[in-house]
């Protein structure tokens, strides 16, 4: 559906939390961001967040519920930026 601005933030991901040894293709877009699957921490979701809302002007608050919820793969980010871009 949103297999584009999937792979585009997949690509931002790893620029931004400069994953070199992984291609756009290597993360699983369902795969979960944070613990298992990528492993990212807190850290890495502050300077993801601050990306995506430069990228492409969503805002989130960094404890809600929510924004645990969006950031849970990149599938769900990729829903989120879409919604938020009225796609």
């Amino acid at each position: 559906m949103h297999e584009a601005l999937e792979l585009e933030i997949a690509k931002l991901i790893i620029d931004t939390l400069n994953l070199e040894d992984l291609g756009p293709e290597d993360i699983d877009r369902e795969a979960p961001l944070f613990v298992e699957g990528l492993g990212l921490d807190s850290i890495d979701a502050l300077e993801l967040g601050l990306a995506l809302q430069k990228r492409y002007g969503v805002a989130m608050s960094p404890d809600s519920e929510e924004t645990r919820r969006h950031f849970a793969s990149v599938r769900n980010l990729a829903q989120f930026v879409a919604a938020g871009r009225g796609r």
